[in-house]
């Protein structure tokens, strides 16, 4: 048995925690660089306003309909997030953290009620964070999965499931016949696990909702489709294929990728960009003890400018595998420099770390190879950035963080971190 525990307009409601005035506004959360909606809340939306809608383009509703617009806050998200998982991680024995607003929890051997419980830490992560959620009960993880879809949209939209199941929805007590109804009311296009692609096909061949496609032949969509889709269909038939995975699988590939805030032309600040890149890729390949064997960067203009176009990469091969930030961010620059090009306005770059292994692996070299910095020097770069905050302690080639740097991203809109900067912190007075 499994529950998915969801936040309503996660970054949305993450402000709204702090300003209150915007309870009952039309509010949403811009991308780096203030260029499009990543989060709305319930009134932006009933604006009409799409996920990814650039913000040039609704920028008006701010005067007609009282938007508000926030640069995006990911301290304050991730130290909220951490408050609202801790919480919801009471109401099962296990607990697979989904994604920055998602957690899935492994029911097995909870007693008594589960709707009755879930309703509890529902109200308890409102209490205690200010972050509404929804929360979907099924015997397989997509059924939790489409159980807190049901859960949000009877709340959102009255009328579209019956008003019982907003805010918790348990499908885990319901019979076949009332289950399959559910599965009828749902478009194929809102399972967890069919993309845009594969509803598009689905819908072609007749299958418009979540209960046709769970009758489909499992040979035919594993024949013509894949052994995923076959394996969704299978959990909504309520056949678990999915177990909770309590600790996160290392990732194949880590990347620092970011827009500028304003067309960069030189060189020195490209470097600067692609050192800050590459270090920020360590600290991420450190912590999940890995070495990379191969170092990518890339450069590219703006496809959305009318102005001359240019995209190269180079992948650079490194003599042994490391997490050191110095080797890899002399790899980094080495590629950098392979691909730069001057007269041209560059307004993305990044670095990919690539075939990754384990950190345990051994390799032999020889001594006539340079050796990588001390690793007890990485430890404690890692240990001051993370005990005084991000960009403490930098290497030199990515410049002074404390100075107003050309690829800085735009950020003109953003709020205070109140929870993770003393100089923040929200002040009451009486």
């Amino acid at each position: 048995m499994f529950a998915l525990v969801d936040g309503n307009n996660f970054f949305v409601s993450c402000e709204r925690i702090f300003r209150p005035s915007l309870n009952h506004t039309p509010v949403v959360v811009l991308s780096n660089n203030d260029g499009c909606a990543i989060a709305r809340s319930n009134e932006a939306k009933a604006l009409g306003i799409k996920m990814g809608a650039p913000w040039f383009k609704i920028r008006h509703l701010a005067d007609s309909h009282g938007l508000v617009a926030l640069s995006a806050n990911f301290a304050l998200y991730g130290d909220i997030s951490d408050r609202m998982m801790a919480i919801a991680a009471g109401l099962g024995p296990s607990q697979e953290i989904y994604s920055i607003d998602e957690s899935f929890i492994g029911l097995d051997g909870v007693r008594g009620s589960l709707l009755r419980r879930a309703h509890t830490i529902r109200s308890r992560i409102l209490q205690w964070t200010g972050i509404p959620c929804g929360i979907g009960i099924g015997p397989t993880k997509t059924l939790a999965k489409l159980a807190n879809y049901i859960a949000k949209t009877a709340e959102r939209t009255p009328g579209s499931y019956p008003a019982h199941y907003a805010q918790v929805c348990d499908m885990s007590t319901l019979n076949t016949e009332a289950r399959n109804a559910l599965l009828a009311a749902t478009d194929v296009s809102e399972v967890w696990g069919v993309g845009r692609q594969y509803a598009t096909q689905l819908k072609a061949c007749g299958v418009q909702t979540a209960l046709e496609l769970s009758r489909m032949d499992l040979h035919l969509i594993r024949s013509r489709w894949s052994v995923v889709l076959e394996r969704t269909a299978r959990e909504l038939q309520g056949v678990a294929c999915m177990e909770i995975e309590d600790i996160a699988p290392d990732k194949k590939e880590i990347a620092c990728t970011r827009s500028f805030g304003h067309p960069v032309t030189r060189l020195e600040d490209l470097q600067e960009a692609v050192s800050e890149f590459a270090s920020r890729a360590c600290e991420k390949l450190r912590r999940q003890h890995s070495h990379a064997n191969k170092v990518l960067c890339f450069i590219r203009t703006s496809p959305f400018r009318k102005e001359k176009q240019y995209s190269r990469s180079a992948c650079t091969q490194l003599l042994w595998p490391t997490s050191d930030s110095v080797a890899i961010a002399q790899a980094a620059l080495a590629g950098l420099n392979g691909i730069f090009k001057s007269g041209y306005n560059y307004a993305k770059a990044g670095v990919m770390l690539l075939d990754l292994q384990d950190a345990t692996l051994g390799q032999q070299r020889l001594e006539l190879c340079e050796p990588d910095t001390s690793p007890g020097l990485m430890v404690t770069l890692d240990a001051l950035n993370q005990r005084y905050g991000r960009g403490t302690l930098l290497i030199a080639s990515a410049g002074l963080a404390g100075n107003r740097r050309a690829w800085s991203m735009k950020q003109e809109r953003r709020t205070p971190q109140y929870t993770t900067r003393w100089e923040d912190l929200a002040t009451v007075r009486a």
